[in-house]
Parts: structure tokens; C-alpha cells; sequence
């Protein structure tokens, strides 16, 4: 009986601990063509608060280097939830960092989700364009979006 009640409090501290906040970490990221030399060069992602909170600002902070100077451009951000496309959008590359970009940069980005988000795994693949569409840097990374928002 005692062995059924501290499998059952590990169990209930194992999913507490899935539902709190936890501090900010590094994100894996992949390259979309792992063969190809970007001219940009991803060094991380950072996800401030991960994982997300629905109805809550999220930033999301990638840090960059390249050779180039880069003086107009556009990423492009898909979003999937598992495997399913549920969000696309275009931001001017200047609005999200000081152009002209070169050496290292940082490119942030917040935003809001809808409260009704549905918790689990997303995956955002950013494409870097530059000012003729070439494509600069193409990079997949995943994020979670928590079952619960903090009050």
C-alpha cells in the first residue's frame, strides 16, 4: 500500500512539474538543408517564457551571424502544430533587427497567442530572405505551448 502512494505522489509531482513554468533555455535548431552554406549563420533561439503560455507575450530571440551586410529583407515564419500548418506570416527583416544587419545580430520577435491556442508541440520554420529573395538562412526549431496559463 505504501509503495502505491509514493508511485502515486511521484506521478502527481512528475505532472506538476510538466505544468509550471521553467526558466528560459537554449532551442535545438536544424538547418532546413543541412548540405548548403548559408550566408547567414544561426548561433541560437531563445524562448522567453518556455514553454509559452497561451494569451501571454512570448519573445522569441535568435541570435546571427554573417559575413554580408544586410540592408532589406524578409523572413518568413511557418508555424505546424505536430505536423499540421496552422500559421504563416512575413515580417520586414529591419523591423525585427538594426539594419544595416553584419558581424552578429539579434533578430526578436514577440508575440501574443490566442488564450484558446491549443496546448502541446509546434514547430516555426524561419526563412531569411534578402533584398532579391535570396535565401540567407533557413532554420526549423520546436517549441511547446504550455496546457495551462498562470494567472
Amino acid at each position: 500500500m505504501a509503495s502505491k502512494q509514493a508511485l502515486l505522489l511521484a506521478l502527481l509531482a512528475a505532472a506538476a512539474c510538466l505544468l509550471l513554468p521553467s526558466a528560459s533555455a537554449a532551442t535545438a535548431v536544424e538547418y532546413c538543408n543541412r548540405r548548403k552554406d548559408y550566408p547567414v549563420k544561426v548561433n541560437g533561439v531563445e524562448i522567453v517564457p518556455d514553454p509559452v503560455e497561451p494569451g501571454k507575450p512570448a519573445t522569441f530571440k535568435i541570435t546571427a551571424s554573417t559575413d554580408k551586410t544586410i540592408k532589406e529583407g524578409k523572413l518568413v515564419i511557418d508555424v505546424k502544430y505536430w505536423i499540421i500548418p496552422v500559421h504563416s506570416e512575413t515580417h520586414d527583416i529591419c523591423g525585427e533587427t538594426s539594419c544595416p544587419a553584419s558581424g552578429e545580430f539579434v533578430i526578436a520577435h514577440s508575440q501574443t497567442l490566442p488564450s484558446f491556442t491549443p496546448p502541446g508541440s509546434y514547430t516555426i520554420t524561419m526563412t531569411m530572405l534578402g533584398a532579391k529573395n535570396e535565401e540567407l538562412s533557413c532554420i526549423s526549431f520546436g517549441f511547446s505551448i504550455g496546457f495551462i496559463a498562470s494567472s
